[in-house]
């Protein structure tokens, strides 16, 4: 094996046909095995390929490639450790472009095209990797489908996010201090070593295994079976259930653990692990691979490593016990968006980061007002309607919410009416002061025309299924993307479980919501140009959000109606269309690509105007745009009338 030179940032060359580089061929089937795309292969193709493998180790700061000067001679691929791929700037500093860790490939791209490296690659941390000789790399992407298929998959994705890349770089002044991690490194890259005691371990024995590895946390399994983890003891365990209960140190350590323990896998990306912390309230978190526990995440891993992490404001807002202070957090949401589009988040990313941060400020609020108004007399659930139903708000947009109670004993009534009506029309003036302007057409749980009982919404509801007045239906659309946002969620789930059942029953509202989507054309010429606005105060604009986004939220609510579907998220509906085959993959593919790349311009769009001070609307200029900017929003633009095909057939207008 190579030496450990432990020098930081110097080049390293493996020596590949050492001998000290050989590995065992099962030990190579197991690692393939569980890796992507080899793991598909049949057992003779691994057997012939572990033969051709090799091993090596790359200390920490060892130099794997250098952008546009290293031979990529070999198909590195992570067995431990990681490595960071990056380029610099025409000032010479470094821009980030992504991590990789266990499982990853290095040097792919290189060897299909026939270049040299396309980035420079540096280890972050003492690596292991498989070699695949480049020879054999390239027989096997020519001659196995099931190869070929997954790294041209790759590289065609990767044409997807130039796009995005174009829109960060062209469109935002990137600071110094910010740097890519969110959406470029998984837990496995992150998690720590794993540390475990048996259930049966006394607490004082456990308190001082934690101190002796100057650890937070310790996981615990059943007695009988080291491997199977049941829960999760920390720090803040041994203060709020030892040390203030004045618990016998002698105790089992299962006493105070956490159980069951909660897990995340080791390739879900740090985003999603810290979506998953803010929305349960659990900092610690299982690292499972391969069925198994090999380590633990914690928020104050990922907080370290990103610096300014949305868990920061998410831990402000749950401890604000004043309105005033609510409305000066309100304010850091742009720049927390600006971060995370930096890091590389994609439409999906950023408006789920900001729909958890509005829940959350919203809960935050309803909770204080409950101290101030005492509690409600009846359960109830605070319903988000529109962008805020479909978690796709971007920057402030206006309040679309509403309440549903229980329906009252007939003697409180008027009490009950009374109290949500007050509550409603605070709560409003609150998010009012909180940026989120009121809804022009007055769509607003201060609406008591959107307050109502159980009983009382599900007959609006199949007034408005039924088909009573066209134009009244179709202004009901937006209330058909509701959720529950706060409360009691059990009234959103029964009121839901009314519209399928009645949506089911009156297929009127599917044909007439269906033609109002298909009367919609879109924004482009028949010699494929941007169709703009030709005067007034967007002249020379494109409205974004209507003539781009709407389509494609219609069309996924319509059939999400149709077929008794749940989700209220657009790409969620997607993808449930999709797996009810009711949509081709192809189609699927092309409206994700679409809808996301039009978000991402709606959202960039929004924050620039924003950090200039100008209220955020939705009006594109197209010719501002990048070349592949404009050749992706054309294509985006061409889905529409594929759609539209599609909806046709299923409302019988063909």
């Amino acid at each position: 094996m190579a030496k450990k030179n432990r020098n930081q940032n110097r080049s390293f060359v493996p020596s590949v046909n050492g001998s000290e580089n050989a590995v065992a061929p099962d030990v190579a089937i197991n690692f393939l095995k569980s890796t992507m795309p080899f793991k598909e292969l049949d057992d003779q193709a691994l057997a012939d390929l572990a033969l051709h493998c090799k091993i090596d180790f790359f200390p920490k700061g060892t130099r794997l490639f250098t952008f546009n000067e290293s031979d990529v001679t070999h198909l590195y691929l992570i067995q431990r450790g990681g490595v960071r791929a990056f380029i610099t700037d025409e000032d010479d500093k470094v821009v980030l472009k992504d991590y990789r860790g266990v499982g990853a490939n290095i040097g792919a791209l290189g060897i299909i095209r026939g270049t040299r490296a396309n980035l420079n690659i540096e280890t972050v941390e003492d690596t292991f990797c498989f070699l695949i000789p480049r020879e054999i790399f390239k027989e096997l992407v020519r001659t196995n489908s099931v190869i070929s298929h997954y790294y041209l998959k790759t590289f065609s994705d990767n044409v997807v996010a130039t796009a995005y890349t174009e829109l960060r770089k062209n469109k935002l002044t990137r600071r110094s201090s910010e740097e890519l991690f969110l959406f470029n490194t998984k837990a496995g890259g992150l998690s720590k070593p794993l540390f475990s005691v048996s259930a049966s371990t006394s607490i004082q024995e456990s308190g001082a295994i934690m101190a002796r590895q100057g650890i937070g946390s310790l996981l615990v399994y059943v007695d009988e079976d080291p491997g199977s983890m049941i829960g999760i003891i920390t720090d803040t365990d041994f203060r709020a259930k030892v040390i203030a209960e004045g618990r016998d140190f002698r105790e089992p350590v299962s006493s105070i653990m956490s159980s069951p323990l909660k897990t995340v896998s080791a390739d879900m990306l740090c985003f999603d692990v810290l979506l998953k912390m803010m929305t349960t309230g659990i900092h610690h978190l299982g690292v499972e691979n391969g069925g198994r526990i090999t380590g633990v995440i914690t928020s104050h891993d990922i907080m370290v490593q990103q610096g300014n992490s949305p868990y920061y404001l998410f831990k402000e807002i749950a401890a604000q016990t004043e309105f005033d202070g609510l409305y000066l957090l309100a304010e850091k949401v742009s720049g927390l968006v600006r971060n995370i589009i930096n890091e590389g988040a994609k439409a999906g990313d950023i408006t789920r980061m900001i729909g958890l941060i509005n829940e959350n400020i919203l809960a935050q609020i309803l909770t204080l007002l409950h101290h101030q108004l005492g509690p409600p007399p009846v359960k109830y659930s605070w319903l988000l309607f529109g962008s805020e139903g479909r978690s796709e708000q971007t920057f402030k947009t206006d309040q679309d919410n509403g309440i549903v109670y229980e329906d009252p004993e007939e003697h409180k009534r008027n009490d009950v009416v009374r109290y949500f009506n007050t509550f409603a029309e605070q709560a409003a003036y609150h998010l009012l002061k909180c940026g989120y302007p009121f809804c022009q057409d007055n769509s607003m749980a201060s609406n008591p025309e959107w307050c109502r009982s159980l009983s009382g919404w599900k007959e609006q509801f199949s007034h408005w299924i039924e088909g009573a007045v066209v134009a009244e239906q179709l202004g009901s659309a937006i209330f058909f993307d509701f959720r529950h946002g706060f409360g009691t969620e059990q009234l959103a789930v029964d009121l839901r479980d009314h519209v399928i059942s009645q949506c089911r029953q009156q297929n009127s509202i599917i044909e007439n919501l269906g033609r109002d989507c298909l009367a919609v054309r879109a924004p482009l010429s028949f010699f494929k140009h941007f169709i703009v606005e030709q005067n007034g105060e967007h002249q020379d604009r494109l409205d974004i959000k209507v003539r781009g986004l709407a389509p494609f939220v219609d069309f996924a609510r319509i059939l999400s109606l149709k077929y008794g579907i749940r989700q209220t998220n657009t790409l969620a509906r997607l993808k449930r269309l999709l797996s009810q085959k009711k949509i081709s993959r192809e189609l699927y593919s092309a409206m994700i690509d679409a809808y996301e790349l039009q978000m991402q311009l709606r959202v960039i769009h929004q924050l620039g105007q924003i950090e200039n001070g100008d209220e955020p609307d939705n009006h594109i200029f197209p010719e501002q745009l990048s070349d592949i900017e404009k050749r992706m929003l054309k294509d985006g633009f061409g889905v529409i009338g594929k759609m539209q095909n599609i909806l046709a057939q299923e409302i019988g207008e063909v």
